[in-house]
């Protein structure tokens, strides 16, 4: 009798202590679950000795990466659900050890293992990347950057589309084009700015490019474009000369901590101080401090947590840190300002923009799969699984405020208290209606 899909969800229900919100398809075809959910496809009992050797997030990335699971149906709608389970658990709900007091989840646990088969932990996929510690070291930086943007530039060309920029984009409307907003995005950081012809801009952990030559081609200024991937460094350097930039735009393979042509006048740093670490962040904000001159201006474009009530209890997601980030770090805005000003700036504006990350990151999902079959072949089957895992499910965080993006605009200020803005930088919309 096929009947695995019932046993698992009985199993996992009486394990977690609510009921599963999804539907379960097994291996032998059975299945169990609300009727219309979108359903949790456990392809084989590798699946579930995955979950067995690492409850949580860790083991049901390993299982999504492997192909050992797959959701049919909604994906948002799916993760959005199982969220509840993994992602959101409450701070204070019993340990694995403490539950395992329980006789009914010892029982519930036994008849997993019984379920699962050999008792052997599989091997983890092996786009996984562990490493001991967050060092955030140069040679581990680079690594970790290597990890995740050495993908393939032309892979990066299915997910970004003709912008290639991998950051939040900043939407007129929701129904406007991914490349409108990511080109007004750009905009905005040089208006922040206040660029000028004839300012030199360092623009740090330059991606592709595309910040650097919007800077050279719209506000006339020279700029230096900083990176520690090779692959970006030798593309954004094609498209800098064939748009005839050679003169006004340089992309080096350099860590920021090494650069020392400045001053500079300005510094975008867009989607990079994620991979500082906290641990690095004072001598980030200390070096780019150095590297203005009073008066200069720094945009700084980053991905923020929700602060905890114990910050000392704060974990790097174990899937981002595997698969995606490897040694990256969130800390909350607060943070970020503190240390911004710790270095000496002074923090003129503070914008957040969550909710333009999540409708970036839906279209970056759906370039991914629009052109599924060709990214598999450019990245491999489970790199591309990474990616559209990890997109969908941040999409989710942002629109459900669990994670944040902010644009913090700082200003070298001199001792004369001179900072050079405009007594009313924001121009703000008028309310609907008027």
């Amino acid at each position: 009798m096929a009947d695995a899909a019932v046993r698992l969800k009985s199993l996992l229900e009486q394990l977690l202590g609510v009921p599963l919100p999804v539907r379960i398809r097994a291996w032998d075809g059975s299945q169990a679950g609300p009727p219309g959910a979108p359903t949790l496809v456990v392809r084989n009992r590798r699946a579930v000795r995955r979950l067995l050797f690492k409850p949580g997030e860790l083991g049901l990335a390993r299982a999504w990466v492997a192909g050992d699971l797959e959701i049919e149906g909604d994906l948002y709608a799916a993760l959005d659900l199982l969220a509840g389970l993994v992602w959101e658990r409450d701070e204070d709900a019993r340990s694995l050890a403490q539950a395992l007091r329980d006789p009914e989840v010892r029982a519930a646990v036994r008849g997993l293992v019984r379920l699962g088969g050999v008792p052997l932990p599989p091997a983890p996929p092996p786009e996984e990347v562990r490493r001991p510690g967050h060092l955030h070291t140069k040679r581990t930086d680079r690594r970790a950057i290597s990890h995740h943007y050495d993908v393939g530039n032309d892979f990066y060309e299915i997910v970004l589309g003709p912008s290639m920029v991998y950051s939040c984009a900043y939407w007129p409307a929701p129904d406007s084009t991914l490349e409108t907003a990511q080109s007004d995005k750009l905009d905005l950081v040089c208006r922040k700015l206040g660029l000028k012809p004839g300012m030199r801009l360092l623009d740090v952990g330059c991606g592709w490019g595309s910040m650097a030559m919007h800077a050279a081609r719209e506000y006339g200024v020279s700029v230096v474009g900083i990176t520690l991937s090779q692959e970006q460094a030798a593309y954004a350097r094609k498209r800098v000369a064939d748009e005839g930039l050679t003169d006004r735009v340089e992309i080096r393979v350099q860590d920021y901590r090494d650069v020392g042509d400045g001053p500079y006048d300005a510094i975008s740093s867009i989607g990079m101080a994620e991979h500082v670490g906290a641990e690095r962040y004072l001598e980030y904000a200390d070096v780019l401090h150095r590297l203005l001159k009073p008066g200069g201006r720094l945009l700084n474009h980053q991905i923020a947590r929700r602060p905890q009530r114990d910050e000392s209890s704060y974990e790097v997601d174990d899937f981002i840190d595997a698969y995606v980030f490897p040694d990256g770090e969130l800390q909350p805005v607060g943070v970020t300002v503190a240390q911004l000003e710790r270095a000496g700036f002074e923090v003129r504006d503070v914008e957040s923009i969550r909710e333009h990350y999540a409708l970036t990151l839906r279209r970056w999902v759906a370039n991914l799969e629009a052109d599924w079959a060709r990214a598999v072949k450019l990245s491999g089957f489970g790199r591309a699984r990474v990616w559209r895992l990890y997109m969908a499910a941040s999409a989710l965080a942002f629109e459900r405020n669990r994670i944040g993006v902010n644009q913090v605009l700082a200003v070298r200020t001199p001792e004369s208290g001179a900072s050079g803005m405009p007594l009313r930088a924001r121009k703000w919309t008028e309310p609907e209606g008027r």
